[in-house]
């Protein structure tokens, strides 16, 4: 009679600090998940101080700043839309055919900014069609997206087989100016954060972004657009990568239509997801955004200096977008455990 009541008692801890257990492992992988990328930030600042004097000159500085200018410049929209649970991998294409397109057009006669909005509206256009292909006719963005990625770069290259060259003093001001110290695309690269940061932290559709990441159906019921919102994303993220485009030509002065743009948006995905942004949505920041931007401008800076070959910078960009998927499923097992440690009992 007496075995039962005894062992009542273990059998109740049992449970009890299985919940501490999980709720400990929880606080773990949160904060490896919240520290790592700055640990690993501060860490490589620290190797490449170390290894070249040159690295932490003004001078450097402000050139990894212009060169992640069109990164950071893409990965604000890409941040909305992968926070949605969706995803645009046209873009390394979008930014080609908008950029061969401003420079033939400028070298056909047309005035720069012309050019130039006819770009960013080109851009726009393409998003938009690839948002109505995913959220009215249900198609895999994946799918979409990697094909209108082959499709786009065959138009661009069937468009022009030399490089449209010599865009004028206009374009030279735009890619190459500098105003209050800092090169002018670090200034539009900074313009856009701040947009992005006020639409994901202060309005009201910025809220609804998280919603139908983490719950489109429940969002919809709640009268969330869960169609026009993320079609919407779609164009501003091609908006976006329009503008990259004229960005990118004005800066190079050129756009060969064969290289132009090529792994661009493995490099807007890795730099997203190394931010915290997690790739099945619902979770992010723009914050964490800049910080993957910011990290990966300043590994292939270091990786150039330290005279690091292009197959090692590759090899290394990819370990990053590696450590990303593995920072995103802590995250992700991070909050199934809390949901269960949490669950009414």
């Amino acid at each position: 009679m007496s075995s039962p009541l005894a062992g009542s008692p273990s059998q109740d801890v049992a449970p009890g600090a299985e919940a501490s257990g999980r709720a400990a492992m929880s606080v773990v992988r949160g904060l490896v998940v919240r520290f790592a990328l700055v640990a690993g930030f501060v860490a490589m600042l620290l190797y490449f101080t170390w290894q070249t004097p040159l690295f932490l000159t003004r001078g450097n500085l402000i050139t990894i700043a212009q060169a992640s200018a069109v990164l950071l410049v893409v990965a604000v929209p890409m941040t909305v839309l992968v926070i949605m649970g969706l995803v645009d991998l046209s873009i390394g294409s979008i930014l080609a055919i908008t950029a061969v397109s401003v420079g033939l057009l400028i070298n056909g006669g047309t005035h720069w900014t012309l050019a130039a909005l006819v770009g960013i509206a080109l851009g726009a256009a393409i998003g938009a069609f690839n948002g109505a292909l995913v959220c009215y006719l249900r198609l895999s963005p994946i799918v979409v997206t990697l094909g209108m990625l082959q499709l786009l770069r065959g138009a661009t290259m069937y468009l022009t087989e030399r490089p449209p060259s010599s865009f004028g003093e206009g374009m030279a001001l735009l890619g190459r100016g500098i105003w209050m110290s800092l090169p002018v695309p670090v200034w539009i690269a900074l313009a856009v954060f701040a947009l992005g940061a006020f639409y994901l932290y202060v309005s009201v559709p910025g809220r609804h972004t998280y919603a139908i990441g983490t719950n489109a159906q429940a969002a919809f019921l709640s009268g969330v657009r869960t169609q026009a919102m993320p079609t919407i994303a779609y164009a501003v993220t091609g908006a976006a990568t329009g503008l990259g485009g004229v960005l990118v030509a004005a800066r190079l002065d050129s756009a060969p239509p064969a290289t132009v743009g090529q792994g661009f948006e493995l490099q807007v995905l890795t730099a997203v997801l190394l931010g915290g942004v997690a790739f099945t949505g619902g979770r992010g920041t723009m914050a964490g955004a800049l910080l993957g931007v910011v990290f990966l401008g300043v590994l292939q800076n270091g990786l150039v200096l330290l005279d690091v070959s292009s197959y090692g910078q590759q090899l290394s960009t990819g370990i990053a977008l590696v450590a990303a998927a593995a920072l995103d499923e802590i995250g992700l097992r991070q909050g199934r455990v809390r949901a269960i440690v949490q669950r009414p009992r």
